[in-house]
């Protein structure tokens, strides 16, 4: 198993509740775009939409060695694959408890290509920055400890 692609805000803008794993379903030159990492998650977020969720706002970069591929969006909704179940569930989460679905990585298991992402809910800006504090002081522990030995 080998990580394509991370959305570093994701932990830092959202607290993250429960984490799924879905495929992604690509076109053959995306595929490949993908294992070259040629993926950002910046900026995506999942839709629920007639039943189906799909990834919006994710970059795939078009394969170059598949020639000029005529009008290609790099951005254009991919959707997510699970089991109907897991996406009434997720539709329920979403609509009573205010939360959102965010992707957090993309990353290959064995040939397939998985998508983890999370239901979260967004923090609030002083919650933010207590995160940066703790970070900041879990950084100067590790430097004293570094320094003791």
């Amino acid at each position: 198993m080998s990580t394509l692609a991370i959305n570093k805000k994701a932990r830092f803008d959202y607290e993250i509740l429960e984490t799924l794993e879905g495929g992604l379903r690509l076109t053959g030159p995306e595929v490949k775009s993908v294992k070259a990492g040629h993926v950002q998650l910046k900026g995506a977020f999942l839709h629920i939409q007639e039943s189906e969720l799909w990834l919006k706002g994710a970059f795939v970069g078009a394969y170059k060695p598949a020639g000029a591929q005529e009008e290609y969006d790099p951005y254009r909704d991919r959707k997510v694959l699970i089991h109907r179940r897991e996406i009434n569930r997720l539709l329920g989460k979403r609509q009573s408890e205010g939360f959102t679905v965010i992707p957090l990585s993309i990353y290959t298991k064995g040939d397939l290509i998985k998508l983890e992402f999370a239901v979260a809910r967004g923090k609030k800006q002083y919650e933010k920055r207590e995160s940066i504090k703790k970070r900041d002081v879990q950084r100067q522990i590790r430097e004293k400890m570094k320094g003791n030995e």
